[in-house]
Formats: C-alpha cells, structure tokens, sequence
C-alpha cells in the first residue's frame, strides 16, 4: 500500500490525495508535523516539506510533480488531455492556484489562521488576512469568468486544474473563507467535485481545535 505523509488542510497534500483517489490507488495517511524537523521526515525530504509519497519503493516530494508521475504511472482515469495545447492550459491552471493563490491567499488566510496557532507561532496577522480576504474575490471572480466559457476550469472535461483549484477551496472553506454566494457558476463547479467519491475523506479531515462549518461536509452545500 502507498504511504502519503501528509498535514489534513494542506492544499498540496489534498491534491495528491484527490489524484490517488480518483486513481483508485489505496493509501495509508500518515499525519507529519513537518516543521519540528523530524530527522526521519528530513531523510525522505531533505527540503522539509508535505507532501511525501511512498510508492512502489519509490519516495517522492513536491505534489506537481507527483501528480504527472501518478499520470504517466496511473493513466486511467486520465486527469490529464492528450493534446499539447489543452496540457499546457492545465499545467499553467495548476500553477496559478499553487504559486498566485497560494502567495495571494492560501498563506494569508489559512496559515495565518490555522497553521501558526497550530505551530505555536502566534497570532495570526491581521494585515495579512485582511489583504488574503479581498483578494479571493479576484481569484473568485476569475474562476467565474473561466467556468463561464468552459464545463470545467481548463476545459470540458475535468482534470487536475479543477484538484488544484479545489484543494485550496476546500482547505479554506474548513475555515469558512469561501463566500460561496460571490459566483453561482463556481459555487455549482465545487459542489459537482466535492461530490465525487476522491473527496470522500478529505472532507471526513478533523483538525483538534478547529471545527468545519455545517456546510463543509454536505455536498448539497
């Protein structure tokens, strides 16, 4: 069985989980509380980070990269187009959600509310979460106008674009920093990809001190 050493509201750890899931590929979650440094973590990432995957005795760090790993390996059902133009749209969508709003919002919202009481390091900033709150509606927005063109964030059909997109959603709607109420389209894409069984246990995540909205767990919102 693959091992994925992984923290529950990490959006990066949450892609690779809903590429395993929907792969079908069975694996054990192993909770790792990166930042104490571990000397064991630190042999199978010397740079620190969430999340690791243990495959077919392979160990493998950075989750973009173990995603087109899981599809080159795994490539039904496919999460990834055949053509050249539609991998590049999905490949620059992946990397809009995990650098731009990632930088823009996940860090400003979720790890200044979450992950700094969790790590003992303070308060949140409230600067930070007042700038990640107003530019959401940006990215909001932005999907909005992309959903209004497409079935799906890349394309007609769905692909790791929309797992990118909804593992960062997904992580800040457990902390209710989603207003689902800004875009009717992009509140009806999530509720069609957080009704599929890959997100079945991410949104079973229970983190000591912080309970999900009632909404975060119904698939009819």
């Amino acid at each position: 069985m693959a091992k994925l050493f992984h923290v529950p509201l990490s959006p990066f750890c949450r892609k690779v989980r809903l590429s395993l899931a929907e792969k079908r590929i069975e694996c054990e979650l192993i909770e790792e509380r990166y930042w104490e440094q571990d000397p064991d973590f630190l042999r199978r990432n010397p740079a620190a980070k969430v999340p690791v995957l243990r495959l077919d005795d392979r160990v493998m760090s950075e989750s973009a990269a173990i995603c087109e790993y899981l599809e080159e390996m795994y490539p039904e059902p496919s999460l990834m187009p055949k053509g050249a133009e539609e991998r590049y749209e999905v490949r620059r969508l992946v990397s809009w959600f995990d650098d731009k709003f990632h930088h823009e919002v996940t860090s400003k919202l979720l790890y200044e509310r979450v992950n700094k009481k969790v790590m003992g390091q303070g308060f949140p900033d409230s600067r930070n979460v007042k700038d990640g709150a107003k530019r959401i509606k940006y990215h909001l927005d932005y999907m909005a106008w992309l959903l209004d063109q497409r079935r799906w964030l890349a394309g007609d059909v769905m692909t790791l674009a929309d797992f990118a997109a909804a593992a960062h959603l997904s992580s800040l709607d457990y902390i209710s920093d989603v207003d689902w109420n800004r875009s009717e389209v992009v509140k009806d894409w999530y509720a069609k990809i957080k009704s599929r069984p890959a997100f079945r246990s991410i949104l079973a995540d229970q983190v000591p001190g912080f309970l999900p909205p009632p909404h975060y767990a119904d698939l009819d919102f």
